[in-house]
């Protein structure tokens, strides 16, 4: 037997299932893709054709926090904040038994991070000490990996995953704004303004990643590689909706986006090297070359500034930054695990392989 949702729906019903046309955003979104389990479906049949999801009441209790079925449900419904989806109303976004699920969702992936990392460093200073310091032994880096000995079909496949990420680079950190105050809030802005281009166009982050795939051959169109994104990349992305969605995790998010600071010159040295190593392209090379020097200085404003303001203003909110931080490198970790297994055994790291690969 299933239910609609946890609890039978209230009287009230749903919007129209496809927007006017006159509306600019029912164009602006990427296409639905199809389910992967139970909750997935729900979420993708809701979205289509209007209603409330319908999934058992005991499906979330059953499903893998870390697993496809969860992990896509839950960026389905983030995106729903971002962009949306083609023919897909806008007024799903605040869809209360959609909510309702998500709210279920997110607490199961939430208790999963907490119990994983229940001896994690509760100081930031102990959460981000082995971040500062470049790893004597880099083997099994992944970043050193693609420097080294990485293949152009690897680098396009790297690409086709972080897209779900950098073609939408630094929107969920700018919902800490309206939430900080002081130097906080200042520094994140900064930080931010420099991801946003600047005030140029040409420069957002978001644009110079889409010239980045044009080179690789890829379709820079936002959401285009979901389908193909296993669960440990839509768990890194799906963190940042997570922590950037509720006021209470804006200490998390925080500290999400410091390690995310942090640990990106080095990668991003890296990452130039491969690409102009496989010949790449000038665009491809950029991307990541605009990083190194960029966040080299983001790292000493969100040190300084960020963490330093927020704790000064909310030192209750330390070990939430620090948790930030853990559930970033063990996600990350999982994700660069995930992909190497897969290209040391010889097969696509993606659910199925670009064309030509």
């Amino acid at each position: 037997m299933t239910l609609p949702g946890p609890t039978t729906p209230g009287p009230t019903t749903p919007g129209p299932t496809t927007p006017s046309p006159t509306t600019p955003s029912a164009t602006a979104g990427p296409r639905l893709v199809e389910g992967r389990g139970e909750l997935s479906r729900a979420v993708t049949q809701a979205l289509r054709h209007g209603g409330p999801p319908v999934y058992a009441p005991k499906a979330i209790l059953k499903a893998d926090p870390a697993g496809e079925d969860l992990q896509l449900a839950l960026y389905l419904l983030y995106e729903l904040h971002y962009r949306g989806f083609e023919g897909v109303d806008d007024e799903r976004e605040w869809d209360p038994d959609l909510l309702r699920l998500r709210q279920a969702m997110e607490t199961r992936f939430l208790h999963a991070l907490r119990t994983e990392l229940s001896d994690a460093p509760r100081s930031v200073g102990e959460a981000f000490a082995p971040l500062l310091v470049e790893p004597i032994a880099l083997s099994g880096s992944l970043t050193h990996h693609l420097e080294a000995e990485g293949e152009l079909w690897q680098l396009r496949e790297y690409a086709a995953l972080r897209s779900l990420y950098h073609l939408k680079e630094a929107d969920p950190h700018a919902w800490a704004i309206p939430r900080l105050t002081g130097r906080a809030k200042a520094g994140l802005a900064a930080i931010e303004y420099d991801e946003f281009g600047a005030g140029r166009a040409d420069r957002v982050h978001a644009r110079l990643f889409a010239d980045l795939m044009a080179d690789l051959d890829l379709d820079p169109r936002y959401g285009r590689y979901l389908d193909r994104a296993p669960a440990p990349l839509l768990a890194t992305v799906n963190l940042m909706s997570l922590f950037g969605l509720h006021r209470a995790l804006r200490g998390a998010l925080v500290g999400h986006f410091a390690c995310v600071e942090v640990t990106s010159s080095p990668g991003s040295r890296r990452l130039a090297k491969a690409m102009r190593r496989c010949g790449a392209g000038p665009a491809a090379e950029h991307f990541y070359a605009e990083h190194v020097e960029a966040d080299a200085v983001h790292e000493q404003v969100v040190r300084r500034e960020v963490i330093g303001g927020l704790l000064a203003d909310e030192p209750e909110l330390e070990a939430d930054v620090a948790f930030g931080c853990a559930a970033t490198v063990l996600l990350e970790d999982r994700l660069a695990h995930h992909i190497r297994e897969a290209w040391d055994q010889g097969r696509s790291a993606l659910r199925s392989p670009l064309p030509g690969v």
